[in-house]
């Protein structure tokens, strides 16, 4: 009896690899890619290409939804760009995936992209301690050495690798490709906050932490402009992004060509608009000393880096589609897409 159960595990999870490494058809459930302890508890096609992969996390003890977007061609090993959605986590429906053309336009490219849905107002960091309010959030240990196995093993992928964010996690990409070295090999932040060691970047942060989620950001980094808070700042760590190729795009918050009741995403809605060319526009303004700072910085130790400086534009997801097909041959470049 043990011997059969045994046999139909195996069977199970040589099923489950045939899905994720094949052309992906049907639903699996196996304990597929564990490694250091994460594993693969779950998959469901969404799409010709697309499904989600639910990924156990030891480091935060629950699963985590990750979309998939499978290139069309699988006959070969093909990189992973890793796209982080924004302070939501994706959580709030805003992800690449329903705000973006992301889907369509990455059908016919040779890479693996990958979002994990989840770790709302995180910063995709390790948090130092548990916050009442936000919970247990270890995303640093999750995105650079729980996951990037698993989704090698699983897809079939080659282990070269990217990452790119909006807003909030515009800040996370850097920060995870300071933590592990080496494991991206191109960087892409669209309307980020490069620095939080000082005044400015602490407030931008405490603005999402604090006043969206009622929670409490020193349980993040500790004490305000301590240790934690200077070792997550990429611009006194920009010395580490060497060797990383480096995308950075901002706009000035003036309202653009997306800043139109006639725009798909405004749909007609007035209110909408408003909101989008008022606060979306004040956010926008906000990162821009920010991106400086990271620019002057750069230069100043010789790192070469891509900045993308629009006249227009506001925080707002046509313009982060904007980066996303602006940026991608210079990603596809770095990880041989």
């Amino acid at each position: 009896m043990r011997r059969a159960s045994f046999r139909r595990r195996l069977v199970t999870a040589a099923a489950a690899t045939a899905l994720l490494v094949a052309p992906v058809v049907g639903t699996s459930t196996s304990a597929l890619g564990q490694t250091s302890g994460a594993y693969v508890v779950s998959t469901e096609v969404t799409g010709t290409q697309k499904l989600t992969v639910n990924v156990y996390s030891p480091s935060m003890d629950r699963v985590i939804p990750i979309e998939v977007l499978r290139p069309a061609d699988t006959s070969v090993p093909r990189p992973t760009l890793y796209l982080l959605n924004g302070a939501g986590g994706g959580e709030d429906s805003a992800t690449w995936s329903a705000r973006t053309d992301a889907d369509e336009f990455f059908s016919d490219k040779n890479v693996n992209v990958i979002t994990p849905i989840g770790g709302r107002l995180s910063y995709y960091t390790d948090w130092e301690r548990d916050d009442p309010t936000l919970g247990r959030h270890k995303w640093e240990t999750f995105l650079t050495e729980e996951l990037p196995p698993v989704i090698d093993n699983a897809l079939g992928a080659n282990g070269v690798n990217a990452v790119a964010g909006i807003s909030t996690s515009a800040t996370s990409v850097f920060n995870l490709a300071i933590a592990r070295p080496g494991l991206f090999n191109a960087v892409a932040a669209y309307s980020g906050c490069a620095q939080t060691a000082d005044p400015i970047g602490q407030q931008y942060i405490r603005t999402v932490v604090e006043g969206r989620g009622n929670a409490d950001a020193t349980n993040m980094w500790g004490p305000y402009g301590g240790p934690g808070w200077v070792a997550h700042d990429p611009v006194i760590n920009a010395e580490k992004l060497r060797g990383t190729t480096i995308y950075v795009s901002n706009d000035t918050g003036i309202a653009g060509h997306h800043d139109t009741i006639e725009d798909s995403r405004i749909a007609g809605d007035q209110a909408t608009l408003t909101n989008q060319i008022i606060v979306g526009g004040a956010i926008e303004l906000a990162t821009i000393p920010c991106t400086i700072n990271l620019q002057s910085r750069l230069a100043q130790l010789d790192i070469p880096a891509t900045f993308n400086w629009r006249p227009t534009g506001t925080h707002s997801w046509g313009y982060w589609e904007d980066d996303l097909h602006d940026s991608w041959a210079v990603i596809a470049d770095a990880i041989g897409a």
